[in-house]
């Protein structure tokens, strides 16, 4: 078998991807594609034609044709067999069968085209191949990531070393005559990753943290971060090349401290008091109904920018009648709060840290009832001879929610092309490399409390979970908001900001 090129062009023979393995002119091939539609009869039911010099043995695609040209004394059954690896390959690049969406892929068409041919002839692999090749999955690239990974968390160990040792210095400066912080309680604490386990411990040692804390993208200038050797850099270096290339890094611990913060950005008005109000959720719910589990953790950060509001209490009104625990930080007066709803400071002489973002109040709730699930998602699929008929339906149960950037994703079997889509609310993207579609909806309120998406795939009705939801909001879920804030000194109103955040963690419908 010697193949001579593989090409898709359309009904009149225009090129619209070509590929040549052995030399050949652009006129040449142009010329062989512009004669194939000339030498096909009508009413035959033959897929390959001959001249004089070549065989064209060719499948149609809708409004295109996929070709290949070969020698006339080439294995025909072989090319039968290499046409069809070539006619799957093309769905797994291209949604639909277009010229001008083969035009966008036609780089990727090229590379995947390569691996099956070398030098005019077959290459002993098949699609998963194909697509493992064309991905470039490196065993190097993962023990580099690996490494980085390993860095971090060791430099970040450090980091909370130093971080004690520079508050054992402060004391012993206190200690020796020196005037002390007017606040040791609290201190900063990581919210971004809403770990309501790990805060208080770390706001009570690790004041200075967010100074420290490595950025998820390094400046191109000099660092003052802590040094990592000459092999770290050299991992970090190509960690960042790959990102600069476009590849998906997996983030490290310090990266998803970022991912709410990049979500939805804080307000860019904040007053001298400011607080954050963070939820987010875990929920696994069975595909025949029932919810396994669902877990809401929440906290409310207080950061204080003005020093003539230190000496402040906050009154919370909590709305809530899920039966959520709630659990103040050590520092607070637990009594004025169970009595008054009120957050103050045991101590009221003392003020709240400036500059620093202090948990201060945090709660819990865990439940198998359904009918707290905020956002109930049924997925039906049905055999239907030729593979499935997947219908998927949405419905907010919470009305008090909007739940925005909402991304519905459905795991699709690979090597069957892209699913049909039947009736649809909002947009949708298929991946083929990571064989999932994607149902985005970008509000999803009591407005628009319901909506389906309707496809037809080839397939068995497991292959389409475990299905994952991902959103996020700017209303609670808890109900739980401050209203007030005030001096503890006279009782006058101190004028604040609130932001809220509602965000996913684990989502999953197995």
């Amino acid at each position: 078998m010697v193949l001579l090129a593989a090409a898709i062009c359309t009904k009149a023979g225009k090129a619209i991807v070509s590929r040549q393995f052995v030399e050949m002119t652009r006129t040449r091939i142009e010329g062989l594609l512009a004669a194939f539609p000339k030498l096909m009869g009508t009413g035959k039911q033959h897929t390959f034609v001959e001249t004089d010099s070549v065989r064209y043995v060719y499948q149609p695609l809708e409004k295109l044709y996929m070709v290949l040209v070969t020698t006339k004394n080439s294995n025909i059954l072989e090319d039968l067999e290499t046409l069809r690896l070539f006619s799957r390959v093309i769905p797994e690049y291209c949604r639909v069968l277009e010229e001008g969406e083969i035009s966008e892929h036609c780089f990727d068409l090229i590379f995947a085209f390569d691996e099956i041919v070398a030098l005019g002839y077959r290459e002993n692999v098949n699609l998963a191949q194909i697509r493992t090749f064309t991905e470039m999955d490196s065993h190097e690239e993962k023990v580099f990531r690996a490494v980085r990974e390993t860095q971090e968390r060791e430099a970040n160990a450090e980091m909370k070393r130093k971080a004690k040792e520079l508050q054992q210095a402060r004391r012993d400066a206190e200690r020796a005559g020196r005037k002390a912080p007017g606040f040791g309680g609290f201190g900063s604490s990581g919210m971004s990753n809403l770990s309501p386990a790990a805060i208080i411990a770390e706001s009570m040692v690790e004041p200075e943290k967010p100074k420290m804390a490595s950025a998820p993208v390094r400046p191109s200038g000099p660092s003052k971060a802590l040094k990592l050797g000459a092999k770290g850099k050299e991992v970090d270096n190509f960690v960042d090349k790959l990102m600069s290339e476009g590849e998906n890094v997996i983030p490290s611990a310090g990266k998803k401290q970022s991912d709410v913060s990049k979500v939805l950005q804080p307000p860019v008005n904040t007053e001298g008091v400011h607080l954050k109000i963070e939820e987010k959720i875990s929920l696994t719910c069975g595909r025949d109904g029932g919810l396994q589990n669902m877990e809401v953790l929440g906290i409310i950060t207080l950061r204080v920018t003005d020093e003539t509001n230190g000496r402040i209490r906050l009154h919370v009104n909590n709305n809530d009648k899920k039966g959520v625990q709630l659990q103040t930080h050590p520092n607070v007066d637990k009594k004025l709060f169970t009595a008054d709803s009120l957050i103050g400071l045991k101590n009221p002489d003392k003020a709240f840290p400036l500059n620093n973002d202090v948990g201060i109040l945090k709660w819990r709730l865990q439940t198998t009832e359904e009918s707290l699930i905020p956002l109930t998602i049924n997925c039906w699929p049905s055999e239907n001879g030729s593979g499935c008929d997947v219908n998927i339906e949405y419905e907010l149960q919470e009305e008090s929610l909007e739940l925005n950037d909402v991304i519905i994703t459905i795991p699709v079997p690979s090597g069957v092309g892209a699913p049909v889509i039947g009736d649809l609310d909002g947009e949708y993207r298929h991946d083929s490399r990571k064989n999932i579609l994607e149902w985005c909806l970008p509000v999803i309120d009591e407005n628009n409390k319901t909506g389906s998406l309707e496809f037809s795939i080839a397939g068995k009705p497991n292959d389409f979970f475990p299905v994952s939801v991902s959103f996020v909001s700017r209303r609670n879920y808890s109900d739980i908001q401050v209203d007030s804030v005030t001096h503890v000194e006279g009782g006058s109103l101190v004028k604040f900001s609130t932001e809220t955040l509602f965000v996913v963690d684990k989502y999953e419908i197995l």
